[in-house]
């Protein structure tokens, strides 16, 4: 009947149950009822337990979305069989040591949010730890006992490990300098652990902290204490104050006369300096050269040492101004000794400044004419035993570079002598051919050169140089002097050679009766020529003015 159409039903409100009306309610009236919940569906309890119908879960009660008969049974509200699979937070409701087991005595400090790092399946071990639920510094847990600590290479610091890491990893680390114990800088930056000193940096035993700020390598606050060596890597006038341009050259570093105080006043120490001296000995800043000095450069550490002034180490002649003679003029230094060659030469123009023997001879000096001054045999070498007789100076023939080749003036050669050095030995001689004569060179060649002969016929006998150029063998056949005559009967004529070249029957002498002249009667035949009429002789019909033929005519 209670179907809510016959009568009345189940309300809208009424818990969701598939049992008999009967089961809980008596036939006297709805209520009140004896509930057995046998018969309600499981999962559904808050239907009723939601603090209205029925009781509800009580303000202390842990939170959880599970139904009550996940935990509680129908009997009785508890013991409850506890089941965490609803339990989302607040664990410790229940887990504070009083309701349910808590936190145990070594457990890190942390807060109540068990969940941030356990599990409804147990307790251990812990699934993560959640860095936010944990209270206190990070050494309190990362002491290398409780959780893991500092390595042994870590630097010396005394920050808390979220200064530089994360809680989500160990590296990458957000470096903060500020808990890096002062001077040990060098732990880390070695130039393996993080950045060390440049291959430029200065050479220096100080911690970086000496000089730099953890914020930036530069600009740096520079502590001059710390430096060991080479002020110069750093002043150098570009990283910072170098010398300046009239500072005077040395070697030295800067400490060796500067402090680290101030550039000036400095203690100087002569022992590095090198070169330029005047730039101080200058007679204003420190005292220069005195008025009786030589003439010379500026370079006092030429010949002086800077330990004292004299004795001179050396005298370093480069550096010496003017000629030799300024000092070597017997007064001041050694000069020439009174058996000197006559010179007016420099003394560097023979000797050197090491040592005044041997000498290299400078002949420009000399004057001409005077060779013989020195090579006379005695001083120097003269001419020897076979040298050509003349009267000459030596530099007439001869160089002052070598003795040979020489160049020969036979302008100085006696006339008639020249077969002295012509004999094929000491000079060029006659070839085998040559005209065999007892007469000298000079007859017939000049000085100049062998050919052309010079040579001129003088004899009276001489008839003269023919139109042909005659070689001397045409006449002298012999090669001598002696002329090898055709007819000799007939010398010095013409006809002496030509006669055999005589026509008769072209030499008409006279008519009635009719005669020719002989080659005796024409026997120089540049003479003139007369035809008679008749063997008297006496009347010349024809007169032909001579020389008729002549020997340079290039006919008859």
């Amino acid at each position: 009947c209670h179907n809510g159409s016959l009568a009345a039903g189940l309300p809208a409100t009424h818990i969701p149950t598939s049992a008999e009306c009967s089961s809980c309610h008596s036939d006297l009236t709805w209520s009140t009822a004896n509930f057995d919940h046998a018969n309600v569906l499981p999962g559904t309890c808050s239907t009723c337990h939601n603090g209205v119908v029925s009781t509800g879960k009580h303000t202390l009660h842990l939170p959880t979305t599970a139904e009550c008969d996940d935990c509680h049974s129908t009997s009785a509200w508890e013991p409850a069989t506890f089941s965490h699979a609803g339990i989302t937070t607040n664990c410790s409701t229940c887990h504070n040591g009083a309701i349910a087991i808590g936190k145990s005595t070594s457990h890190i400090n942390t807060t109540s949010q068990c969940e941030s790092c356990h599990t409804v399946q147990f307790w251990s071990p812990e699934t993560k730890v959640d860095h936010t639920q944990v209270i206190g510094d990070c050494a309190s847990c990362h002491n290398g006992t409780t959780a893991l600590g500092k390595h042994a290479t870590h630097i010396p610091s005394n920050n808390q490990c979220d200064n530089c890491h994360t809680t989500i990893a160990w590296s990458p680390a957000v470096f903060d300098h500020a808990g890096v114990a002062p001077g040990t800088c060098q732990s880390c930056h070695n130039g393996t652990t993080a950045t060390g000193k440049h291959p430029t940096h200065l050479p220096t035993s100080g911690q970086c902290d000496t000089c730099h700020s953890t914020v930036a390598w530069v600009p740096a606050n520079f502590d001059h204490a710390t430096i060991t060596s080479g002020c110069s890597t750093c002043h150098n006038g570009t990283t910072a104050t170098g010398k300046h341009p009239t500072h005077l050259p040395t070697n030295g570093q800067c400490d060796t006369c500067h402090s680290t105080v101030a550039w000036v006043p400095a203690n100087f120490n002569h022992a590095t300096i090198t070169s330029d001296c005047s730039s101080c000995h200058n007679g204003t800043t420190a005292t220069g050269k005195n008025t009786s000095h030589i003439a010379s450069s500026s370079r006092c550490e030429s010949c002086h040492s800077v330990n004292f002034w004299s004795p001179t180490t050396t005298v370093d002649h480069i550096e010496v101004l003017g000629s030799c003679v300024t000092c070597h003029n017997g007064i001041t230094a050694t000069g020439k000794h009174p058996t000197h060659i006559t010179s007016n030469n420099q003394c560097d123009d023979c000797h050197t400044t090491n040592a005044w023997t041997p000498a290299v001879f400078d002949h420009a000096g000399v004057a001409p004419g005077t060779c013989q001054t020195c090579h006379n045999g005695t001083t120097a070498t003269g001419k020897h035993p076979g040298h050509l007789p003349t009267n000459g100076q030596c530099d007439l023939c001869h160089s002052t570079v070598a003795w040979v080749p020489a160049t020969f003036d036979h302008s100085t050669v006696s006339p008639g002598t020249c077969s002295g050095c012509h004999d094929g030995i000491t000079a060029t001689g006659r070839n085998t051919g040559h005209f065999n004569t007892p007469r000298e060179c000079d007859t017939c060649h000049t000085t100049f050169a062998w050919t052309p002969s010079t040579f001129r016929h003088s004899s009276p006998n001489y008839p003269g140089d023919h139109r042909q150029n005659l070689d001397c063998t045409d006449c002298h056949r012999g090669n001598a002097e002696a002329v090898t005559w055709t007819t000799p009967a007939l010398q010095p004529d013409c006809a002496g050679c030509h006669a055999n070249d005589f026509r008769p029957n072209e030499h008409r002498k006279h008519g009635n009766p009719d005669t020719n002249y002989v080659v005796s009667e024409l026997r120089d035949c540049t003479g003139a020529c007369h035809e008679y009429t008749n063997s008297t002789l006496s009347t010349v019909s024809k007169f032909q003015p001579g020389p008729e033929h002549r020997v340079q005519s290039n006919g008859w």
